[in-house]
């Protein structure tokens, strides 16, 4: 808020068509070219991904999963897509214990112990749109754009170079010295063993062939061809567990989408494996107060959704797992009676004391797309740290995700480790309706920091009415631990007041003040559409390196 008005450092794109936007500005134009091809909004959000699985491989790629809230315009459906990758045949708890491990290794072949799904989500997806869409767009054509930044290079951004050093950084320490993976070090630093400097041309030319050969074959080359054979021999001749047979066997899952009622809205997301109803549960809470009557930025603002989150999580770290494994009941759990009994124990004068150690980080892509024919996409992928498992197969380019460290080696864990199990995912599109029709799409990266960063947007766009792109950039806080922080704290962003900070740390929490426009905060973005005009009006995280573009 500045002199009453509410403002941001970048305008709202705004456009009467269509709309795009993504974490990296070449990914949006990859998906802007399709839009203005006449392609729909599941085509270009092929593209996109596909794009920004090369541009921003510390992010997110082929080697990772995704998940999908996808609405057909001419059929008014929403659909929900679950591409995340289940555990390998040979993954168990004994198996771990017996190479003394107390935890699944978050780097290496022993992390990469699920399959990628995200090649079969995008051909998932494609195959819907063609037949239930009128998708018009040939597949070789969305991953045109991906190879060609493979094979002839693109700019190292910022954040590449800053996340590359991070993990070339300690040779005593195995979560942050990637270099000892061979095809790592090939790809992503120079011959001098340091990593490409921001601006320096990058490429990656072994990726570049597996994508050219996913562009004339299919998803079939990935699961059931050439490269599931070269993966899943890479991956056991190093001692890890994936078999040829895992990658056959993976399969994605069309879901049906969770919501609740928000201010006489409807917020959909994901059903579990993912997170979705805590993100939903946030709302859900938030839902018993009044707002607007509560000063947006104020300390008992932040108060108020850091309380609700906890609470969210309480529920969550209950029962979130694979639902094929243990039940898991959403009806009371996104009941207004649940709601109802949770807002209740939210007392403005001291916080809540959640136990659990959480780890917000996950470096992940949201983007969204809404057509000029009122179809919409929400779309979220991962290889969940950065650089995932670090783990890439010999001649593929792929960098193998490490998803699979999320469970647990506790036998009494809802996510404990099993075979063929999908483990807990952070990942959760997002999508509010008004007047069922797609209001806000929206998502954001950032783990455990999803659901908090989601009740960030939409608390100031509908609440309190700020302009999407002043709503993206609004000071923003994330509750949990840092790598190697023992406990929890809430990390405010700089530009928060000095009276709001110490409001907080009176009332018991415990802050810890960042950068002012840290990553940290995750990578946010969001599309709302005006139900009279059809205008767009879209907005980038500058924590990022993206652009919202329209037409």
């Amino acid at each position: 808020m500045k002199n009453g008005v509410n403002w941001s450092f970048r305008p709202t794109t705004m456009a009467p068509n269509a709309m795009i936007t993504t974490p990296h500005y070449l990914a949006s134009q990859a998906g802007m070219k399709i839009l203005q091809e006449g392609g729909n909004a599941v085509e270009a959000a092929i593209a996109a991904a596909a794009t920004i699985g090369v541009v921003y491989p510390h992010m997110n790629g082929i080697g990772g999963d995704n998940f999908w809230l996808i609405y057909n315009a001419e059929t008014q459906e929403l659909k929900g897509l679950n591409s995340s990758g289940r555990s390998g045949e040979n993954a168990s708890i004994d198996f771990y214990k017996q190479q003394g491990l107390e935890k699944i290794p978050a780097r290496g072949p022993l992390g990469a112990n699920t399959v990628p799904g995200a090649v079969a989500g995008w051909e998932k997806a494609y195959r819907y749109s063609t037949e239930r869409m009128k998708g018009s767009i040939h597949w070789e054509e969305l991953l045109k754009s991906a190879i060609h930044y493979a094979k002839e290079g693109f700019p190292v951004t910022p954040s590449q170079e800053y996340w590359t050093n991070i993990n070339l950084d300690d040779t005593n320490n195995q979560f942050r010295h990637l270099q000892r993976f061979s095809e790592f070090k090939k790809i992503f630093t120079k011959t001098s063993g340091f990593s490409y400097r921001t601006g320096e041309i990058i490429k990656q030319k072994d990726l570049a062939l597996t994508l050219e050969g996913i562009s004339k074959e299919g998803s079939g080359l990935f699961y059931r061809g050439d490269i599931a054979k070269s993966i899943s021999k890479n991956l056991q001749a190093n001692g890890g567990l994936l078999t040829y047979d895992d990658f056959v066997s993976h399969h994605s899952n069309w879901v049906e989408p969770l919501s609740v009622d928000y201010r006489g809205y409807r917020a959909y997301n994901l059903p579990p494996n993912t997170q979705g109803f805590a993100s939903l549960s946030i709302l859900n809470i938030l839902n018993q107060f009044d707002l607007p009557a509560i000063e947006e930025g104020s300390a008992d603002y932040f108060h108020l959704l850091i309380e609700a989150t906890k609470l969210a999580f309480e529920d969550r770290d209950k029962y979130l797992t694979d639902p094929e494994f243990s039940p898991i009941p959403l009806e009371e759990l996104l009941s207004v009676k649940r709601g109802i009994e949770l807002s209740a124990k939210i007392d403005y004068t001291k916080p809540i004391n959640l136990q659990k150690q959480l780890d917000p980080k996950g470096d992940t892509v949201w983007l969204g797309v809404v057509d000029q024919y009122g179809n919409a996409v929400s779309l979220i992928q991962s290889i969940y740290h950065e650089y995932g498992s670090g783990f890439i197969p010999k001649d593929t380019g792929i960098i193998l995700q490490n998803r699979g460290s999320f469970f647990t080696l506790d036998a009494n864990d809802v996510n404990c480790l099993y075979p063929k199990k999908r483990t807990y995912h952070t990942l959760n599109p997002a999508m509010i309706f008004k007047e069922n029709q797609p209001y806000l799409v929206y998502g954001t990266m950032g783990g455990e920091g999803q659901p908090q960063t989601q009740a960030a947007l939409v608390t100031r766009i509908l609440d309190y009415q700020f302009p999407i792109q002043t709503a993206i950039e609004a000071p923003r806080w994330l509750y949990g631990r840092t790598w190697g922080a023992e406990s929890n704290s809430v990390k405010i962003e700089g530009r928060v007041a000095n009276d709001i900070i110490e409001s907080l740390q009176t009332r018991g929490h415990q802050v810890e003040v960042v950068d002012t426009f840290t990553d940290v905060m995750g990578h946010a973005g969001v599309i709302q559409i005006d139900p009279n005009s059809k205008v767009k009006f879209g907005g980038a995280d500058p924590r990022g390196d993206g652009a919202a573009l329209g037409f």
